[in-house]
């Protein structure tokens, strides 16, 4: 096996990093071959996690089974309530890997996460730089919910939401905020977010003192559910791929 020592530059990253970056799996599961010494590195068992290899001239196998490059994957999921995004739960709780058991998801992961109350669109991919620049808050992609609330909001609230809410040292702050429609008891707003707080849009209606019943993402930037039903899935097509990667400062895929 070749010697990685020093400080790595180039195409070096770490083992576990390498396997999830050539779409094989993600980082966790990856750590757990390794730590189980079913991976080699150029023929030679590995046991460490951090140690650096190169994944263009190092060959990585799994139960000498070569690990190549995984073919990028796009798949949006209208995720139902209740299931927590995750891969694989400890509790015994469902994921939304249950709405993809028709798909080999061993190379995809989640991009960002919806709580386990909240619906709608989730992007998965092994598209590791597309996702982390999707997420990166400098890219400044929006994400726009739809959400319920019980009672009646003003246009001075919606105002608030635009202008930022203090809550728990945090100011929380949407790009814009708008009723959609009104029926007796409740308000549907349409909300849209440029940063990523954890339960930002709840944490900005409970401050105002509303309850939110439902909480739905329809698009992020481009992207849209259309007309999925929950727990339906599809493949995304090549211009709603290449609309994301140029929004985010990325060449467009090879065919």
């Amino acid at each position: 096996m070749k010697k990685h020592n020093g400080t790595p530059s180039g195409r070096r990253v770490t083992l576990s990093r390498a396997m999830s970056k050539l779409g094989y799996c993600s980082r966790t599961q990856a750590e757990a071959l390794i730590n189980e010494g079913r991976v080699r590195i150029n023929g030679t068992r590995a046991r460490d996690c951090r140690i650096w290899v190169d994944v263009d001239l190092d060959v990585l196998a799994v139960d000498d089974a070569s690990v190549r490059r995984a073919a990028k994957s796009y798949v949006v999921l209208n995720k139902p309530r209740g299931l927590i995004t995750t891969r694989d739960d400890p509790g015994g709780r469902d994921t939304v890997f249950s709405c993809l058991r028709a798909l080999n998801t061993s190379h995809i992961s989640p991009v960002g996460r919806l709580d386990k109350a909240s619906e709608g669109l989730l992007l998965f991919t092994n598209d590791t730089v597309l996702a982390q620049r999707l997420l990166d808050p400098e890219t400044n992609v929006r994400k726009i919910y739809h959400v319920r609330l019980s009672g009646k909001p003003t246009e001075t609230d919606m105002g608030q939401m635009v202008a930022g809410i203090a809550d728990r040292g945090e100011s929380l702050t949407a790009s814009s905020a708008r009723i959609l429609r009104s029926a007796e008891k409740n308000v549907w707003l349409e909300v849209e977010l440029r940063e990523g707080r954890n339960r930002q849009i709840r944490r900005m209606v409970e401050a105002l003192g509303f309850e939110c019943q439902r909480l739905v993402r329809v698009g992020i930037d481009t992207l849209s559910l259309g007309s999925l039903n929950k727990g339906e899935y599809r493949c995304l097509n090549d211009i709603e791929i290449e609309s994301l990667r140029r929004r985010v400062g990325l060449p467009v895929l090879a065919g």
